[in-house]
This record gives structure tokens, C-alpha cells and sequence, in this order.
């Protein structure tokens, strides 16, 4: 059987403004991508009493990136500085591009009382970096797999409609809900890396069990994927990509390849460069999230395994 890698999620709090929790599985010290993804965090189920106590995170900076929103539960009103006022509710998925610079916040609408979901972010490949900014909205329709249903959000999955979603490298995105005891054989693109991420229910994954929160990968050269179901309803959220070979400095909300170009990019943040713009129709504690310090020394860059 295929060795599958696992990675275990670390809690990590989201910002010092928003009262929110989450479980982060890349980056990793052990894996920097899955294809062009590199960065998971899986956040919920958790009750919304008041505004305050779900997402809100103000506007803050990115470059070199697209973010994915995909949420099981609740909703969350974007806002961005290329003028985007968007609400991603369950099922659907906000896709932006930051390319040379791009300002957003995300904020927990009123009406939700229990937000859950995943925050994905896509390396973009160094021909890509310096793009314009986007937005991309998608809401896929369940369709049916054995045992269960899936919702491809990016690209395409065993015969399902391909996304319309637009990336800059080969991609694949999809919600898996498996009923107990489903035997899975799952046929996919063998030129992509993948993982699975369980939200809820156990699995074993390619011969490995998987909890709650594990994240487990396979490398490229596989034809089909192998998926068991416990003895309770699982969803899952299934990520592949080409393997990735770009290296990347990936600091804060920054990416960028080198150190000089994630440092310009924080400078010209703070000093409020027309690059990034400004975010119109946000209320909140604060107007922006300032950019912490650069750590000492420079910072190094990532490839497919880790630190350079």
C-alpha cells in the first residue's frame, strides 16, 4: 500500500482581532505544498452567540496568493480593495487572486450561528506572481459518488462537471460526504500529489487511518485513491495539485521569492502604497491589521519538502 504521510493539526489562534481558533496542517516543517496549495486551516464547528465572537478579521494584505473560502456551516461577507462586496455561504467558494497586492477583510454575517469551514490559500507560480487582483465566485451542485456525494469546487473528480474556477497551475478541490461503512475507489489525475483532510468521522486513507483534523498525503504516480468509511458519516475535503517545484518565501500573509520582495511588500503595506488600496464598507475595532516586524537575518525560502 502507498505510504501516506500525515500531518497532525497544531492550534493556532487566526489574529489577535478575530476570536477564532484553528487547526493548521500546512505549512508544515515536513511539507510546504499539496500541488500549489500551501496553506490549510480548518476551523468549527463553532457557535456563533454574537457577531463578535465568530470571524472578523479586518482588512489585512496579501501578494503572490489566491485564498479559497469553503464553508460547512455559516457565512462570511468579503470586502476587498478592488472594490468586491461578496457573501460565501456553505457550499460555495470565493476564490482571490492577490497577484502584486490586494487588501480584504472577512466577516461573520449576522445571521450565522454556527461557522465551520476551511481557509486554503494556492501558491501562485512565479510567472503569475505580479497579476491583478481578481475574485471568482462558484457554487457547485452534489452530485453522486458511491456511497456518498462530492462537491468539486476547483477542477475536476471522477467524471463530475469541471469547476469553472480559474487557477494558474492544474488543481483540484472537492467536498466528500461518505456514508458509514463506504468502501471508496476513487480514480484521479496520476500526475497529481493529494490529500485528504477529515472534518468529521474517521477513514482510512490508501491503508492509513485518519482522525478528525489529520491531514494525509500521497505523492504523485497514483491512479486511484482508496477511501474507507467507520462506522459514522464522514466529510472530507480532498486537495491535489502537480507537484510544485517553484520555491517560495512565504511570511505573514506574503509571498513573494525572495526576501527582498516580501520586505519591499511589507514596507510599502505599512506606508499605505497604492499597491494594496484600501478596503471601502468595513466597520470594525480597528481599520486595518498592521504588519508585525520582520523576524532578524533574512528569511528563507520554501520548496516542495520544507525549508531551503
Amino acid at each position: 500500500m502507498t505510504q501516506v504521510q500525515v500531518i497532525r493539526p497544531r492550534g493556532v489562534a487566526l489574529s489577535d482581532q478575530a476570536k477564532l481558533q484553528v487547526r493548521r496542517t500546512l505549512p508544515n516543517r515536513e511539507r510546504s505544498f499539496v500541488g500549489a496549495w500551501c496553506f490549510v486551516d480548518h476551523y468549527g464547528p463553532d457557535p456563533i452567540r454574537e457577531r463578535s465572537d465568530g470571524m472578523d478579521v479586518p482588512p489585512h494584505p496579501h501578494t503572490g496568493l489566491q485564498t479559497v473560502s469553503w464553508l460547512f456551516d455559516g457565512a462570511l461577507e468579503h470586502r476587498d480593495s478592488g472594490g468586491v462586496h461578496a457573501v460565501v455561504r456553505a457550499g460555495e467558494i470565493n476564490l482571490m487572486t492577490s497577484g502584486h497586492g490586494i487588501t480584504h477583510s472577512e466577516v461573520t454575517t449576522p445571521e450565522t450561528t454556527v461557522l465551520h469551514g476551511v481557509q486554503l490559500w494556492i501558491a501562485l507560480p512565479e510567472r503569475f506572481r505580479d497579476t491583478a487582483r481578481a475574485f471568482q465566485h462558484h457554487a457547485p451542485v452534489a452530485q453522486a459518488l458511491p456511497g456518498g456525494q462530492a462537491l468539486v469546487f476547483i477542477g475536476s473528480l471522477a467524471g463530475i462537471d469541471e469547476s469553472p474556477i480559474v487557477t494558474h497551475t492544474p488543481l483540484l478541490g472537492a467536498e466528500l460526504r461518505l456514508a458509514p461503512g463506504t468502501d471508496l475507489r476513487l480514480t484521479v489525475d496520476p500526475s497529481f500529489e493529494h490529500a485528504l483532510l477529515v472534518d468529521r468521522g474517521t477513514v482510512t486513507f490508501q491503508g492509513q487511518p485518519l482522525e478528525r483534523g489529520e491531514l494525509g498525503l500521497v505523492d504523485d504516480g497514483l491512479s486511484a485513491l482508496t477511501i474507507t468509511v467507520g462506522d459514522e458519516s464522514t466529510r472530507l475535503v480532498l486537495l491535489g495539485g502537480e507537484p510544485f517545484d517553484d520555491e517560495i518565501v512565504m511570511w505573514w500573509n506574503f509571498i513573494g521569492g525572495d526576501h527582498e520582495y516580501v520586505a519591499l511588500a511589507r514596507e510599502q503595506y505599512e506606508a499605505g502604497h497604492e499597491r494594496f488600496g484600501s478596503v471601502e464598507g468595513y466597520v470594525g475595532a480597528v481599520d486595518r491589521i498592521p504588519a508585525p516586524p520582520l523576524p532578524p537575518g533574512r528569511l528563507r525560502p520554501r520548496g516542495r519538502w520544507g525549508r531551503a
